[in-house]
């Protein structure tokens, strides 16, 4: 049975840094093209950074030189560092991930697997 758990998301504020965890069971994320995506209550969900086998990155441009997606294959996790937070990251934060296919997935819809989402709040 597959897995994905996040971890890290909390109260902060603006100007400060926090680090997500997506722990994976089942599968492994070394295989698999992994993505972070966030979503506020009432809007789509966006991705935000994402990450392929051979570990080439997307970044969104509103977190381009802020966050940046990282895999430990021997923790078999993948984190995303972000810094600099401002009001406008404030989400829950997913991770998801899919097998490798020629391209790295951007859409929602090409993830097959979720986790269950963790809360960050940017505030004052």
């Amino acid at each position: 049975q597959v897995q994905l758990v996040e971890s890290g998301g909390e109260l902060v504020q603006p100007g400060g840094s926090l680090r997500l965890s997506c722990t994976a069971s089942g599968l492994t994320l070394a295989y698999h093209a992994v993505g972070w995506f966030r979503q506020l209550p009432g809007k789509e969900r966006e991705g935000v950074s994402y990450i392929r086998d051979n570990g080439y990155t997307i970044y969104v441009d509103s977190v381009k030189g802020r966050f940046t997606i990282s895999r430990d294959d021997a923790k078999n996790t993948v984190y995303l560092q972000m810094n600099n937070l401002k009001p406008e990251d404030t989400a829950v934060y997913y991770c998801a991930a899919r097998m490798t296919i020629s391209h790295l997935p951007t859409l929602p819809e090409e993830y097959d697997y979720w986790g269950q989402g963790t809360q960050v709040t940017v505030s004052s």
